[in-house]
């Protein structure tokens, strides 16, 4: 068989689709019935320099594939894979490997590198391949350039797939020795020289020890700011990815730097190619981002406690700074509108301008109002354009009363802009800028209101109109009426200045949406999700124009269920376009189930509107699916108890919404429908819990699903719970080791990320949940003493989770209110087990003081139910 791999291989990429599939086959046969020989004869196969370059390079892709996968649970299988292999052979496959890096062709150089990093990161935690980095090293000393790049690739790759505490302190200092003497322009090879700087991106992470080196940390700096004013292009963009990377992990050693540092980027930002200067901005960027985060965190209020200090780089650096990204923004290109997918220079010097004013705030408006008033009414289109995205830019720094009065001054002229400039990149940012105006300074507590009852309605009329205009521009005149409309959510039910022209910007907004050149860009969507925005922020007033809606937007759903025969881009767009009108429905079922006034309507209309709904699922559309099930779940909370008559239709799809393993939020939205219906049905769900229980625990046992839907299912046992009472006691056996267990996996890790620590608390969240809705649901239940033997174990959770101290604010009070819950279910059983749990008094006491009034609250109420259990 290894003898014909090469031809099976050069067959798998052939025209003729028979030979293709024929030779695929044939592979996959090799791989189930062999596969230790399959990986030697694809490792041989690359190693090979005889071999065709087009069969090397498969091989090498196909061996990089039985090593890793996207799905958690995929790699997970193919690690213990690769594991369980016998060494004799992973030795082979190894040495081939190496034995690759010095090919004199590059693809299979570049192919056995990522397949080297791919077995190190599995081998390398399990302390196996121990000589690889040594040999590795080994390769920078050879006079072969080809050799040393391709060395530095692996390396580079290494240091991305394997955690920076696999590899000890001694073989990093080695590993960045190696990539930074690389990376000097004494390095004759600018192959060599990229591939360092690439390496060098990767290995920052592993520097920690050598950032606080002031000697190490000097080379490094050096080294790095010499390769930015290398004349090749490629290593100045990745030695400018190097410093935005240092920018974020070592914000607090930059002191030294800064200076130098601004003088490189602004000579890249004026002098060289687009490439270069957008990373030299997005460096000045990432400070920003560092810098709010830290001010934000610590509130400017510093101290020894403070974990990074503010430099105040950026504050330092404005009177330059600014000037620099000014100038950027005159560097537009004439299509950047039309690609939505598009960044220039333009683009990236008014984001970083955005930043720099949410860092500085009020200090930025000094700097930036010459350049705009210059500007503003010159001839060329993109003097204006510059100068109107600058004032856009920094509406969100600076803080609202100081500047609206400038915001007040500018409005008019605004509005006149978008409806008579020439230009419609012009007009585009005008209304975009509008949009933000409305975003941020759109408030009544503002001293001068930039919105009042004397221009609503120019500001209106000039937005509506500007909705016919074409398809870029009227899709941020809907941005713009969407925060308008949103700047109103919090006003009484019965009145607002939108109200007069309500019925006109809903028809507006409709029109909109049948534009026959709606569907070609985003401007379609974005009148939808205007129009939803504005149902939103109706009053009571207008909600006869909203219960009119209904039968419009249903029978705009009916038509696109009717649409026959459609080509697959038709049919992508009916899809998106059923999304959307799914979206509208739910959001109009929302408004008027919400009020007794207006609930008839959705009640009048469920009938026909549960059947659409269900005839939506028949495309094979994950948003769509959400969508629909999103619309259903409003509807089941509108309707409530009555919601059960279509339950035996709806069911099934239910069941195939929870099986959905691979679009996981069709799956997690599935599951927060059920807690809708669980609240709309109460008891009469008890016929359906079966299988939806049974479905639940095995979504819960899979390692297919991902993890972000666990969380969610638990807090279903509770909203189970809570429907159906002590019907649920059945389910105890099944559910209750599941939340123990999953209790003990959101125990704290030492040294983890953010992400990871977001994950746990929600997790946590999911279980308390669970918990609190169970002894909710048995409260005054004869079968209360089901519950006891889990009591001991949900208070050593309690306890462990108080202990920990790593608990966020909706985890404090969901733990404390299921305090209560257990005390109050339980009663007097539960007395001498919470005396047992020390921790319990010290959660509570530390709760009632608490300065989060809801934390109080919940605790409050949990103080009284534990002082009856623990007194009676």
């Amino acid at each position: 068989m290894a003898m014909e791999v090469t031809q099976i291989l050069l067959n798998a990429q052939a025209v003729d689709g028979t030979v293709r599939k024929h030779a695929e086959e044939t592979l996959k046969q090799f791989q189930d019935q062999n596969l230790p020989g399959f990986l030697f004869s694809l490792s041989g196969e690359l190693a090979n320099n005889d071999k065709p370059v087009d069969s090397r390079k498969l091989a090498g892709l196909i061996l990089k594939n039985t090593l890793d996968a996207k799905e958690q649970h995929r790699k997970f299988e193919l690690v213990q894979r690769w594991l369980s292999l016998d060494s004799a052979v992973k030795a082979q496959i190894k040495g081939c490997l190496l034995q690759t890096l010095s090919s004199p062709v590059l693809d299979a150089r570049s192919t056995a590198s990522q397949v080297i990093a791919k077995i190190a990161g599995i081998e390398l935690p399990h302390n196996q391949w121990p000589d690889l980095i040594t040999s590795l090293l080994s390769n920078i000393n050879q006079l072969q350039v080809h050799v040393k790049q391709a060395t530095l690739e692996t390396l580079g790759y290494l240091c991305e797939e394997v955690s920076s505490d696999v590899i000890d302190q001694e073989q990093v200092n080695k590993i960045l020795t190696a990539v930074v003497q690389c990376m000097n322009s004494s390095e004759g090879s600018t192959d060599v020289r990229l591939a360092a700087t690439r390496a060098l991106y990767n290995a920052l992470g592993f520097a920690h020890a050598n950032f606080t080196n002031d000697m190490e940390r000097d080379y490094i700096m050096r080294v790095v700011c010499e390769a930015t004013l290398c004349p090749e292009v490629k290593i100045q963009q990745a030695a400018f990815e190097c410093l935005v990377s240092i920018s974020s992990m070592y914000y607090d050693k930059l002191s030294a730097y800064i200076h130098d540092i601004f003088n490189i980027t602004a000579k890249a930002v004026r002098e060289d190619e687009e490439p270069v200067a957008l990373q030299a901005i997005e460096f000045w960027s990432s400070i920003c981002d560092e810098e709010i985060d830290i001010l934000e965190e610590y509130g400017g209020n510093f101290s020894g406690d403070s974990e990074i200090p503010c430099f105040y780089f950026i504050k330092q650096a404005l009177p330059t700074l600014v000037p620099m990204l000014l100038e950027t923004l005159l560097k537009q290109e004439e299509d950047q509108d039309q690609d939505e997918g598009a960044w220039n220079l333009a683009m990236a010097g008014g984001t970083c301008l955005c930043l720099v004013g949410r860092t500085v705030r009020d200090d930025i408006v000094p700097l930036v109002m010459p350049f705009i008033e210059e500007n503003i009414t010159k001839p060329d289109w993109r003097q204006r354009e510059a100068a109107t995205y600058a004032f856009g830019s920094i509406l969100e720094g600076p803080s609202p009363d100081k500047f609206a009065p400038i915001v007040n001054v500018a409005l008019s002229f605004m509005l006149t802009a978008l409806t008579n400039d020439p230009n419609n990149h012009v007009k585009d940012t005008t209304a975009w800028t509008l949009g933000r105006i409305f975003e941020f300074i759109h408030d009544s507590s503002i001293v001068a209101p930039v919105i009042t009852s004397a221009n609503c309605q120019q500001i209106l009329m000039v937005l509506l109109q500007s909705m016919k205009d074409v398809p870029n521009v009227a899709e941020k005149a809907c941005g713009a009426l969407y925060f308008l409309a949103q700047g109103y959510e919090d006003v009484c039910s019965s009145s607002s200045p939108l109200s007069p022209f309500f019925q006109d910007i809903v028809q507006a907004l409709l029109t909109v949406t049948h534009r026959e050149d709606a569907g070609d860009s985003r401007l379609q969507t974005a009148a939808y999700e205007t129009l939803n925005e504005v149902i939103r922020c109706s009053t009571d007033e207008t909600a006869p124009t909203v219960m009119q809606l209904v039968p419009v937007i249903m029978m705009e759903l009916n038509q696109t269920i009717d649409a026959q025969k459609l080509s697959s881009e038709e049919r992508e767009k009916q899809n998106e376009l059923q999304g959307l009108l799914c979206g509208c429905l739910q959001v109009i079922i929302q408004k008027l189930g919400g009020s007794e006034a207006t609930k008839h309507i959705v009640i009048r209309y469920a009938d026909q509107m549960m059947s659409l709904f269900m005839q939506v699922f028949a495309c094979r559309n994950a948003t769509v699916h959400e969508e629909a099930m999103l619309a259903i779940g409003a509807l089941a909370y509108s309707t409530g108890a009555d919601f059960s008559k279509y339950m035996l239709k709806f069911y099934p799809y239910l069941e195939i919404g929870l099986q959905n393993f691979e679009e996981y939020q069709v799956c997690s939205i599935t599951v927060g429908v059920i807690g809708d219906l669980c609240r709309a049905l109460e008891e009469k769900i008890l016929p359906y819990c079966d299988g939806i229980m049974i479905q639940l625990l095995k979504d819960l046992s899979s390692n297919q699903l991902h993890r972000s839907v666990k969380p969610p299912i638990f807090s279903c046992f509770g909203d189970i719970a809570l429907a159906i009472g002590e019907n649920f006691g059945k389910y105890l056996i099944y559910a209750m080791p599941m939340l123990q267990s999953a209790g003990e996996l959101s125990a704290p890790a030492s040294g983890v990320d953010d992400e990871v620590s977001d994950y746990t608390n929600v997790l946590r969240n999911g279980i308390l949940e669970a918990y609190s809705g169970i002894f909710q649901g048995f409260k005054n239940s004869p079968k209360t003493q089901l519950l006891m033997p889990y009591a001991p174990h949900i208070l050593q959770f309690l306890d462990s989770l108080y202990m920990a101290k790593d608990m966020d604010a909706v985890v404090t009070k969901t733990a404390i209110g299921v305090l209560g819950d257990l005390a109050d279910t339980l009663g007097n059983n539960a007395g001498p087990l919470i005396n047992q749990v020390a921790a319990c008094k010290e959660f509570l006491d530390e709760c009632l003081f608490s300065g989060d009034p809801s934390i109080k609250e919940s605790a409050d109420w949990a103080r009284v139910a534990v002082m009856q259990a623990i007194s009676g």
